[in-house]
């Protein structure tokens, strides 16, 4: 079943009915990606729907981390008092989180260097948090892909596959420069929210164990294939303290970020022209090898 925002609102409606929250009808959809979230208006909460059923072991982690940086000086968003676990409707993971402040602007590179470079400084997370994962960065593609079979053309799904086999040994064999340790896994201004405050990490479910450089060739990636001005790109590298592109293993990691997020669009085409296209741009850019191809936010 195609994860939509029906079915999602359908699952919303399920969570809320077993912990006694008022009916969501009203709820406001905020995003729909690996998650549908939505605003529930009353009470001030936002509800994280998961895309996938089964194990919620990477939910309840996600709670158990915002909780820790938030305990740690890291602003990030905050789970709910009630309920404050994950709730499953068919399967599917359902997290409640507290309302953020309206946003006072967009979040830029330059908000989110000096984020990671005090993310990145924490110690060792207490023995009390589940056990961090390493960021497979290219372990959901197969998924991804699956997800669109029959809407894709198979020769390109084969492509990206064979790519991914390559680059998930090539990233084994990466000597970091930076210490390895507490990552976000998907850093990018989007997880980022601008408050009155000031700003703060959201969307921690890819918080990882891992090179620390996963964290900062996303930027990087975007200065390239998304059109970030090069003024942005300059303020976050000087926010963070350092260029991820002066490291030897850039074009592997650059490389493996770019094969996830053609593959991230294959799930989307079924049903959506927009999406095929783009899926379809992305990989004839990476069959061709080239880099000058800009992509489009999906």
């Amino acid at each position: 079943m195609i994860f939509s925002e029906a079915l999602a609102r359908e699952l919303l409606a399920r969570a809320c009915a077993a912990v006694g929250l008022p009916d969501p009808a009203g709820a406001r959809l905020l995003g729909l990606t690996e998650n549908a979230v939505f605003d529930l208006g009353s009470p001030a909460l936002v509800a994280k729907v998961g895309r996938g059923g089964g194990p919620t072991e990477r939910a309840t982690r996600e709670l158990a981390v915002a909780r820790w940086l938030d305990g740690a000086g890291i602003p990030v968003a905050r789970p709910a008092d009630e309920p404050g676990e994950v709730v499953t409707a068919a399967g599917h993971p359902v997290t409640f989180w507290q309302r953020l402040p309206t946003a006072v602007r967009p979040a830029t590179p330059a908000d989110l260097g000096p984020l990671l470079r005090a993310l990145h400084r924490l110690p060792a997370p207490p023995a009390t948090l589940p056990r961090l994962p390493r960021r497979e960065l290219l372990a959901p593609v197969a998924r991804w892909l699956a997800a669109a079979d029959g809407a894709v053309d198979p020769a390109d799904s084969g492509y990206l596959l064979a790519r991914c086999a390559e680059l998930a040994l090539a990233v084994t064999e990466l000597v970091p420069v930076l210490p390895a340790g507490v990552i976000h896994g998907d850093a990018l201004p989007r997880n980022v929210h601008i408050g009155p405050s000031g700003p703060l990490l959201l969307d921690l479910e890819t918080v990882a164990d891992d090179l620390r450089e996963h964290d900062l060739v996303p930027v990087a990636l975007s200065r390239d294939r998304y059109g970030v001005p090069e003024a942005d790109y300059r303020a976050f590298t000087a926010g963070y303290g350092w260029d991820v592109r002066d490291w030897a293993g850039w074009a592997v990691l650059r490389a493996a970020r770019e094969t996830a997020s053609a593959a991230w669009v294959a799930q989307r085409v079924p049903g959506n022209p927009a999406a095929r296209a783009e899926f379809r741009r992305r990989v004839a850019s990476l069959r061709e090898g080239d880099q000058r191809v800009r992509w489009h936010a999906f």
